[in-house]
């Protein structure tokens, strides 16, 4: 699929993804298909996104957090997302073409600044739970392969036993990863790479 078979699908708004798609081709973006939706790049960064749904279309930016937005049209889509925004549509006549420009042009600037919002990285440290602190130090061959898992993995097992409420639980999911720790693997591991 490319760009142009995305629009047609969109029967509903396919004329007013058009307008928006000319408004953005005026700028010094690069046009490409991400995620089977239109993505607008500059040096290989993603700036402006395109999307319909059944109630409205609009264009993403996925930095928008930074834009001024003096005209207060950005919404943010999830509260999940911490920097992308949303100009949302319901017609072909809520779009202001010098507006929306102007809404890109700066998105442009401001990816050209470096602006861009890193996802939080978890901390470092690995707080071991008393439960698997205990048996740890009762189990040495349980000790030298949880020593042995990368710090990631190691904070996986421990927010999996630390998050359980009760104890009957935490002793319960202790049991099932003992054998995962023993052979060496990451409690999600067998969901990477699908």
């Amino acid at each position: 699929m490319d760009v142009d078979k995305y629009i047609e699908s969109q029967v509903k708004y396919k004329d007013s993804l058009v307008l928006l798609r000319n408004i953005l081709l005026k700028t010094e973006l690069e046009e490409s298909l991400k995620w089977s939706a239109p993505v607008y790049t500059i040096n290989g960064k993603n700036v402006i996104g395109l999307a319909a749904f059944k109630n409205h279309f609009c264009i993403w930016f996925f930095n928008g957090v930074f834009l001024k937005d003096e005209k207060k049209l950005l919404v943010t889509a999830q509260e999940k997302t911490k920097a992308l925004r949303q100009m949302r549509f319901e017609s072909i006549n809520d779009i202001d073409e010098d507006t929306v420009l102007a809404y890109a042009k700066e998105a442009i600037e401001n990816q050209k600044l470096g602006k861009e919002l890193k996802p939080a990285k978890k901390g470092k440290t690995v707080n071991i739970p008393e439960a698997l602190n205990a048996k740890l130090k009762t189990n040495s061959d349980l000790k030298a392969a949880f020593s042995a898992l990368t710090p990631g993995k190691q904070r996986e097992y421990c927010e999996h036993i630390a998050s359980a409420k009760r104890e009957a639980t935490k002793e319960s999911r202790l049991e099932k990863i003992t054998p995962l720790i023993l052979q060496g693997v990451g409690l999600h591991d067998k969901y990477k790479n699908c």
